[in-house]
Formats: structure tokens, C-alpha cells, sequence
């Protein structure tokens, strides 16, 4: 979370000081904000790391820019360059210097219920309409924010952020230095219904969901993502993974740690993802298929069966990725070579 109070003023000589980079230009341009080539004004701090923004970087107001040693006579009017050789690394290291993080003063709000044997850990903040259903625990210095649910008998560790309308059911288990975004819902039951004959009908019978969702410490979850609880096992997040906004992660299924998930991605239930994958926006993973550890899946690739370690995937059914860029090839050609058979047989006609 960051401020939006006013940031802090550096001069383009401190910037470089605080990067470790070559100033070149007028030491004393300040900045108090950062933005994009495109809009960013003489006091704001720009970068510029690929070639295929020099346009840009051209046109550019910004006061400073990070450059790579590659760019640095790149045409453009700042007032001062600082040349490094990872401009979106120094970047990050520059964003805290401009915007603090957001002070919230710890305290129960009045509009929030807490349930009873609900514990609370030290220095905890607890936001207008959140609700602490009875026996949840919250660790220390954790952020619970406005309308957030959290179940009965939920643990939530020390240090978490829970945005607004975060909702987290019963029995479910969140780690330490969580962060879960708006509209996030972890431990809802999975899909799993058995079709049977009740009083002469075919219907669809619910199946009970009694296991638990829990996510390691670490972890990030974007906003509206779902993660199911699973249906007897637990559905596990491991330590240090990110996933992007809507994800959805299905009952019984185990993430490893320090995996990627982006953006629209579903893997489905009792699936396995090893430790460190990266998994492409929209890909998507049938159940019961298990990923190995440092595996990459490619944007919409469909997921089918298992896929060994270290292994890059991609296409929809998903393959080998260079299997799937000559497959992917063959069928462009396949227009041309109709073409051309079809005149082959015309010539043929009697």
C-alpha cells in the first residue's frame, strides 16, 4: 500500500548516489514523483530500458530519466540521465524513497463485530464493518480491512494486509506477511456434485467440502481471485507464490512456493504444481494433472496431462513449446497446401 501524501524531493545527484549509477546532466533537477515517458512532467523521475521507447523517451518531459549505458545518447531533453545497467531494478529500489507506506493506527473500529474467544494479536487495526466470526485469530500488527469476513476458527498470521471485502471461511489458515487483495475468497467449497436418481428425479447432489485452504507465508493473492477448501484434503498455497487478479484455484489443489500464477489462470481440482512454475494468463490445468517444479506454461495453454520438471509448455493441447510452434506452424500452412490440392484435382477432372 502506498501514501498519497506528498513524497519526498531528490535531487537527480541523489538518485544517482542511491543507485549507484553515472549522473549525467544537471545534478541539482529534482523530482518528487515517478511516472511513464509518455506523461511525466519536470519534477517526476522516468526510465527508459528498451530501445523500442526511444520514440517516447524522444518526446518525453520527464525531469530525469534512468537509462541503460546502451541508451544513454538516446535524443531526448531531460535535464539529467543517470546511466545503470538495471533501470527497472533501481526503479524499485527508488519507489519507497517517494511513496511511505500508509500509517494505520492500530484499534478495533466501533461498526466492526467480534465474535466470541476471538483472539487478537498486538497492535492489530480492524476497520469499519469487518466481522471476526467466533475462535478466528489474528496475529500481530495485522490490517484487517472495511467488510472484511473472517471465519470462525480462521487463523491469520502477524503482519498481513487484508484489503476491503476480503472474505475468508471458516477453518482456514492464512500465513505471516499475507496480503490479499479486494474481493478475495479463500475457502469456499469446491465444485463437486454426483449426479443421482432422488424420488424418481435425476438431480445433482452436493458433496460436503470439509478440508481446509491454507495459504503459506508470503503470499500475495490479486484481487477477486477464489481459492477453494478442499473437498477432505486441503487446498494448499505454498510460501512466497504470487498470484495475480482472477485466479482461480480449485479444491484439493497444491501450489508449491514461490510460483507465479497471473491473471485469469484456473487450475482444476487436485492438481499439483511444483515449486517455482510460472503459469500464463488464461492457461488453464485439468484436474488430477501434476506440474513439476520450475516448469513455464504459456499464455491459454491447456493443460491435459502431466508436465515433468524444468519443462517450458505451451498451445492448447499443451506441449513441449517447440513442439507446439512447429505444430503451430504446420496448420498455417495447411490453408495453402488445400489451395494448391485442390487445383492439383481440378486439372485431374475429366
Amino acid at each position: 500500500m502506498t501514501s498519497h501524501s506528498p513524497p519526498l524531493t531528490m535531487t537527480a545527484a541523489e538518485l544517482a548516489e542511491a543507485t549507484g549509477g553515472i549522473l549525467v546532466g544537471d545534478g541539482g533537477a529534482a523530482v518528487r514523483a515517478i511516472a511513464p515517458l509518455d506523461r511525466a512532467g519536470p519534477d517526476e523521475l522516468s526510465f527508459l530500458a528498451s530501445s523500442k521507447y526511444a520514440a517516447l523517451f524522444e518526446a518525453t518531459e520527464a525531469g530525469v530519466v534512468l537509462v541503460t549505458p546502451e541508451l544513454q545518447d538516446s535524443q531526448g531533453t531531460p535535464r539529467a540521465r543517470i546511466v545503470v545497467a538495471k533501470p527497472h531494478e533501481a526503479m524499485l529500489a527508488l519507489i519507497p524513497r517517494f511513496y511511505r507506506p500508509v500509517m494505520r493506527p492500530p484499534g478495533v473500529h466501533p461498526s466492526a463485530h467480534i465474535g466470541r474467544g476471538v483472539t487478537l494479536g498486538g497492535d492489530v487495526c480492524i476497520e469499519p464493518g469487518a466481522v471476526l466470526e467466533d475462535g478466528a485469530r489474528v496475529g500481530d500488527r495485522t490490517w484487517i480491512g472495511a467488510h472484511v469476513v473472517v471465519g470462525a476458527e480462521t487463523e491469520v498470521g502477524s503482519d498481513c494486509q487484508l484489503h476491503p471485502s476480503v472474505t475468508i471461511y471458516p477453518n482456514c489458515r492464512v500465513g505471516d506477511r499475507v496480503i490479499l487483495h479486494a474481493g478475495v475468497c479463500i475457502g469456499s467449497d469446491g465444485f463437486g456434485f454426483v449426479t443421482q436418481k432422488v424420488d424418481g428425479k435425476m438431480v445433482h447432489v452436493k458433496i460436503p467440502h470439509v478440508g481446509r485452504a491454507i495459504i503459506g507465508d508470503d503470499v500475495e493473492i490479486g484481487a477477486n481471485c477464489t481459492i477453494d477448501r478442499g473437498s477432505v484434503d486441503d487446498t494448499v498455497i505454498g510460501a512466497g507464490t504470487k498470484l495475480d487478479n482472477l485466479v482461480h484455484i480449485a479444491h484439493n489443489v497444491r501450489i508449491g512456493r514461490l510460483c507465479l500464477i497471473l491473471a485469469q489462470v484456473a487450475v482444476a481440482g487436485s492438481s499439483r504444481v511444483g515449486d517455482g512454475s510460472v503459469l500464463a494468463g488464461q492457461a488453464g490445468v485439468m484436474g488430477h494433472v501434476n506440474i513439476g517444479s520450475g516448469v513455464q506454461i504459456g499464455g491459454q495453454a491447456g493443460v491435459i496431462c502431466d508436465v515433468p520438471d524444468g519443462e517450458t509448455w505451451s498451445g492448447y493441447p499443451a506441449r513441449p513449446h517447440r513442439e507446439s510452434l512447429r505444430a503451430t506452424a504446420a496448420l498455417f500452412k495447411l490453408a495453402g497446401l488445400m489451395k494448391r490440392l485442390e487445383k492439383l484435382l481440378e486439372r485431374g477432372t475429366p
